[in-house]
C-alpha cells in the first residue's frame, strides 16, 4: 500500500504563446488567492503588469525572477530544483508555486523538469495552457506546434474571448485538440480554486495576504472598475459529494477516467475502507490531470468521502447519482482493486512517469 505523505505544495506550470494573458492570469491569481500564499517562478519579470510593485516587493522570497530568456532552454534541471527547493522551504509559507513561463517556452520539457525535481516537499501540479481566442488562428499559421501544446495540457484556458469575432468556433476548435478541460476567460480571470486550494485569508493571521492588499482597491489593473465579478462562482457548477460508506476504487477510477468536458476540478479525501484502512486519499484533479495522495487519517476524524466537483455545463443530479454509485458494496477486497488509484500516487511503483 502507498506510503503516506505530508501535505506537499502543487507545482503548476502556465504557458502559452506572446501575448496570451500569462501574465494576466498570473495578477488575477495573485491578487483574487483567497488567502494562500503563491510562490512565482518567471521569466523576463520587468515585464509583469503587477498593477503595483508593491504587490511585486510584498512578494519578496515568493518571486524567482528569471530574465535570461525562456526558462526551458535557459535553465537545467538541477538549477530550476534549486529555485524550487527555496520556495518549498517552509520559512517561505508558500501554498501553492506557479512557474509562468516565456511566449517561446517548450511546455513538455518545463514538465519533464518539474517532474524530474528532487525536492520532496513539492509535486507536480498540472499543465495550464493559455490561448489568446482573438489571434487564435494567426498564432496556429505562426506556431503550429501549437496543435501538440494543446494535445499534452491539462486545462486550457482560451482567454481574450470577448475580442474573438468567432469564439465559439475557436472554443471548438481548442476542444477538438486537446484532451484536457477547456476553460473560456476574459481579462485572465478564472477561479483560483481551478488550479489549487484556497485558504480563507483569515488563517494568515499576522500576515497581509494578497487579497488584503486589494480589499479596498476597486480597479484592477487594467483600469477596468468592474472587472471582477463580486461572485466568481456564480458562472459555474458545484457539486459536493459526501458519503459514510466508503468508496469502490475500480469504480471511482472509472468515474474519474470519464468525467466529462466541462469538469475542472475535482477535490477533497476519498475513503477506500479495507482497501487501506490506515489511509485517506486525498484527490486533486484539474482538468485531466490527476493525483492522490495516502495521509494517515486523522485521529478522532469522521471515516468520510468528501469530494467538490466544479464545471460548467455539468449536470450535477447525473454526476451526484454516478458518484453514488461509486459506494462500495462489500468489505471484501483483492490487491489488484488499488492499483488504478496507485498509478496516480506519487512514488508509488505503479505511477507512471508522466501524466
Amino acid at each position: 500500500m502507498a506510503n503516506s505523505r505530508s501535505a506537499q505544495i502543487p507545482v503548476v506550470v502556465l504557458a502559452g504563446f506572446l501575448g496570451s494573458g500569462k501574465t494576466t492570469l498570473l495578477n488575477h491569481l495573485l491578487h483574487r488567492s483567497g488567502g494562500s500564499r503563491i510562490g512565482a517562478v518567471v521569466n523576463d519579470f520587468g515585464s509583469i503588469e503587477i498593477d503595483a510593485m508593491a504587490v511585486a516587493g510584498a512578494l519578496g522570497d515568493s518571486t524567482v525572477s528569471l530574465g535570461n530568456g525562456c526558462l526551458c532552454c535557459a535553465v537545467d534541471a538541477s538549477e530550476l530544483d534549486g529555485y524550487l527547493a527555496r520556495l518549498a522551504a517552509p520559512a517561505a509559507g508558500i501554498d501553492v508555486i506557479v512557474i509562468e513561463a516565456s511566449g517561446l517556452a517548450e511546455p513538455q520539457e518545463l514538465v519533464r523538469m518539474v517532474l524530474a525535481s528532487e525536492q520532496p516537499e513539492i509535486m507536480y501540479g498540472g499543465l495550464v495552457e493559455v490561448v489568446d481566442a482573438a489571434e487564435f488562428d494567426d498564432t496556429r499559421a505562426r506556431h503550429p506546434e501549437i496543435d501538440r501544446h494543446l494535445a499534452l495540457a491539462d486545462l486550457v484556458v482560451v482567454n481574450k474571448l470577448d475580442r474573438a469575432p468567432h469564439a465559439d468556433r475557436v472554443l471548438g476548435v481548442v476542444r477538438e485538440l486537446t484532451e484536457g478541460a477547456v476553460l473560456p476567460a476574459t481579462y485572465g480571470r478564472i477561479d483560483p480554486e481551478f488550479l489549487f486550494d484556497c485558504r480563507p485569508s483569515e488563517e494568515r493571521v499576522g500576515q497581509l495576504s494578497f487579497d488584503d492588499l486589494h480589499s479596498h482597491d476597486g480597479q484592477e489593473a487594467d483600469g477596468d472598475s468592474d472587472a471582477h465579478p463580486a461572485h466568481l462562482h456564480s458562472a459555474y457548477d458545484t457539486l459536493s459529494f459526501t458519503s459514510d460508506t466508503p468508496m469502490d476504487p475500480r469504480a471511482l477510477m472509472r468515474f474519474l477516467d470519464g468525467r466529462p468536458e466541462g469538469l475542472y476540478r475535482i477535490k477533497g479525501y476519498v475513503d477506500f475502507g479495507a482497501h487501506d484502512p490506515a489511509n485517506r486519499y486525498a484527490v486533486h484533479a484539474v482538468g485531466r490531470f490527476l493525483r492522490f495522495l495516502a495521509e494517515p487519517w486523522p485521529s478522532g476524524a469522521d471515516r468520510l468521502t468528501q469530494l467538490v466537483v466544479i464545471g460548467t455545463g455539468i449536470d450535477a443530479d447525473t454526476l451526484g447519482k454516478e458518484l453514488d454509485a461509486c459506494r462500495g458494496t462489500t468489505d471484501e477486497t483483492d490487491e489488484q482493486a488499488m492499483w488504478g488509484v496507485l498509478r496516480y500516487v506519487p512514488g508509488s511503483e505503479d505511477e507512471p512517469g508522466t501524466p
